[in-house]
């Protein structure tokens, strides 16, 4: 559009013009992108700077060859040659200017997007391993606690809440790059609500509503356990009587619905310093990392209970 309204084109020959211009542009467009997807695997191999520049020479040689060929089928024509250029050397030459130029802006865009990603993962990467530092010492305490009282009376409980905590703090302890799977995930809440659970007794009632869901599906590390602790920490502790804990998850549309919902203690009651929410962004922030805008986290209150809910994509190609 702008190469045809800054051409010296009467006005009635606007719209051939214009249809020319495009029809020429989408073959250098579309060969080009066709060719670079062939070229893939090759160009994968091969170093950032040393494949932008292949790109860039690729798609000038689309453009010298589309051009010679347009040239060649509207100069046997009598239509005007997109614009009234004749001149052989001078098409070839502004059809390289412009894709150069074209090119070069297209791929340092490119560059551009892909160190904003870079960033995005470091950042993501750091977030988990602030958030693996950040396990309550007070639940370290309690369990270690909870563990020695059982190992009189019921040693064989005491050695299931053992696994559980060696399991969570593997996790915690792991690399900030591995991702996680939503089986493990869920697996690993189980574990971490069976240590509360045999601290906390009958004051923590659990309640778990899973449909059928895709456990292989791929998702950050200390998603879940994170928002159970908050739960419990917040929601339950406080309370002289305890509260319920629900979990619920579906699978609808290609997407996994997640949601933790605790009962909040009554008023009056004495109550944990609030926090800052720094779990709940940090967590929101590494969904973003990983799903690039297609996942979200809410937090809400139903009927006096608070809930967060965690939506997420699958099956996802990063």
């Amino acid at each position: 559009m702008v190469l045809t309204l800054s051409a010296d084109v009467a006005s009635d020959q606007l719209l051939h013009e214009l249809s020319l211009r495009s029809l020429f542009m989408l073959w250098i467009a579309l060969v080009s992108a066709a060719l670079l997807c062939a070229l893939r695997p090759w160009l994968n191999q091969q170093s950032n700077i040393k494949a932008g520049i292949l790109a860039w020479l690729i798609i000038q040689a689309v453009t010298l060859i589309v051009s010679e060929v347009a040239f060649q089928m509207l100069n046997n024509t009598d239509q005007p040659l997109l614009g009234a250029i004749r001149d052989h050397a001078d098409f070839l030459f502004r059809s390289l200017g412009i894709s150069m130029i074209v090119t070069a802006l297209g791929l340092h865009y490119l560059h551009i997007h892909f160190l904003w990603r870079q960033q995005a993962v470091a950042e993501s990467q750091a977030r988990l391993q602030a958030l693996q530092s950040r396990i309550r010492p007070h639940f370290l305490f309690n369990s270690m606690n909870t563990i020695a009282s059982l190992t009189r009376t019921r040693p064989e409980i005491a050695e299931e809440a053992i696994h559980d905590l060696a399991d969570l703090f593997r996790a915690s302890l792991s690399s900030a790059e591995n991702r996680s799977t939503l089986g493990d995930e869920l697996e690993l809440a189980r574990g971490y609500l069976r240590i509360e659970k045999q601290r906390l007794g009958e004051r923590l009632q659990i309640e778990w509503d899973l449909d059928e869901l895709p456990e292989d599906a791929s998702i950050p590390q200390l998603v879940l356990q994170p928002l159970l602790e908050n739960a419990i920490y917040h929601g339950i502790e406080p309370s002289p009587e305890g509260g319920r804990i629900q979990i619920t998850g579906r699978y609808r549309r290609s997407r996994v619905n997640l949601g933790i919902r605790n009962s909040q203690p009554p008023e009056g009651s004495p109550q944990h310093n609030a926090g800052n929410h720094m779990a709940l962004e940090n967590i929101r922030q590494r969904l973003e990392g990983l799903f690039s805008g297609e996942a979200r986290l809410t937090m809400s209150e139903i009927e006096g209970d608070y809930q967060v809910r965690l939506v997420f994509p699958h099956p996802w190609k990063p």
